[in-house]
C-alpha cells in the first residue's frame, strides 16, 4: 500500500460525526446498508467503488462490516491519487455490538 493507514475506533468516529469533521463512507453493499448503517454514513459500495465520487472538502473515513473492505477502499482511493488513510477498524459490527444507534 502506498500510504499509511490510520485505524479509528468508535469514539473517533462518533466525535467526527458529531462535530461534522468527517464524512463516513460505508463501502458495504446496498442490501447491507439498507438493513442498517451508522447514522450519517453515505454509501459507496466497494463493488462499484468510485473514488472520484468522494467529497474533496472533508476528511473521508471508510467503514464496512468489520474493517476488511474499508482497507481495500483505502487502497483503491490511494491508487486513484486520493490522500485517504483513515478507516473505522471495527466497522458496523463493532458499532452495533456496542448498542450505538442504527439508521
Amino acid at each position: 500500500m502506498s500510504g499509511h493507514v490510520v485505524d479509528l475506533d468508535r469514539q473517533d468516529v462518533k466525535q467526527g460525526l458529531a462535530d461534522g469533521s468527517i464524512v463516513l463512507v460505508d463501502v458495504r453493499e446496498p442490501h447491507e446498508f439498507a438493513a442498517g448503517h451508522i447514522p450519517g454514513a453515505v454509501l459507496n459500495p466497494l463493488s462499484a467503488f468510485d473514488p472520484s465520487a468522494l467529497p474533496t472538502d472533508k476528511r473521508i473515513v471508510f467503514s464496512c462490516a468489520a474493517g476488511v473492505r474499508s482497507l481495500r477502499a483505502i487502497e483503491f482511493a490511494q491508487a486513484a491519487g486520493r490522500d485517504i488513510r483513515e478507516h473505522y477498524k471495527g466497522g458496523f459490527k463493532d458499532w452495533a455490538a456496542a448498542g450505538e444507534p442504527i439508521a
